[in-house]
């Protein structure tokens, strides 16, 4: 057993049903909404920003410090609403069955970052108030932030109700039919055995239960430990074979009977 202190996740021990697939809990769903208002609110911010640094480009003489400021507000407006819908895409994740929604709710702030930044490089690049410095310094300025935005606000592995399903029941399949897995801080992978030599470490002051669900929710954790998965499955393969003479037996004394 493990000598770790186990953390138990609050809501570990709610089980649903996936016979239709993964579906959030409602505690979840609300903190999934709660985080998308934020992340709205964060977005629109974003682009206030934008929208006052356009303005300030039909103001001669313009005020370039101000425009950059400007500039890197819409920045942290728009990194930071990406963030909050990550999470909440986490808690309550889209479907896979329509591409065109998937794609957009996963990756939503890719596209608030292109309205957010794309409309102020092109009135930089044309504006009449600005020389060609200072154009080549606010448009690179610009372009640069539209890149690291657009970048923060793609998910690289989105995720999606058909792959909390499938993670969900290669677990119960391999764990006797319970949602419990274990993982820490620093961990990318989940495991389903707490004494697991990945986990309880001497590195390791602190190990966390919960679902799979919780597991993606809180730590993004994605990947199946193989040590644990291997073990598993020969755990099974064991139990299989032990249950094997005992069926014959039963099987052989019930013709003895006859």
């Amino acid at each position: 057993m493990s000598s770790k202190k186990i953390t138990k996740i609050e809501g570990a021990d709610e089980q649903v049903s996936q016979s239709k697939g993964f579906v959030p809990t409602e505690d979840s769903k609300g903190k999934a909404t709660q985080l998308r208002m934020f992340a709205a609110l964060s977005w629109l911010g974003a682009i206030g920003a934008q929208i006052g640094a356009i303005l300030l480009l039909f103001k001669p003489p313009v005020n370039m410090t101000w425009v950059i400021v400007l500039i890197v507000v819409d920045l942290a407006f728009a990194i930071l609403g990406s963030y909050l819908w990550k999470k909440s895409n986490r808690l309550d994740p889209a479907s896979e069955k329509n591409k065109f929604m998937f794609f957009m709710q996963s990756q939503l702030g890719l596209v608030v970052a292109i309205i957010a930044f794309l409309p102020l490089v092109i009135f930089v690049f044309t504006s009449k108030n600005l020389d060609g410095k200072q154009k080549g310094i606010i448009g690179g300025i610009a372009a640069v932030a539209l890149v690291i935005a657009g970048i923060a606000g793609t998910d690289f592995n989105p995720p999606s109700v058909e792959q909390y399903t499938e993670q969900t029941e290669q677990v119960e399949g391999l764990n006797n039919g319970v949602n419990h897995v274990f993982w820490t801080k620093s961990g990318k992978s989940f495991h389903l055995f707490q004494d697991c030599g990945y986990i309880n470490s001497d590195r390791t002051t602190e190990i966390f239960q919960g679902t799979v669900a919780q597991a993606r929710e809180l730590k993004n954790i994605t990947d199946l430990c193989d040590r644990c998965g291997n073990k598993a499955k020969k755990n099974q393969e064991t139990e299989s074979v032990l249950e094997a003479p005992a069926i014959e037996e039963i099987s052989v004394d019930a013709e003895a009977a006859e």
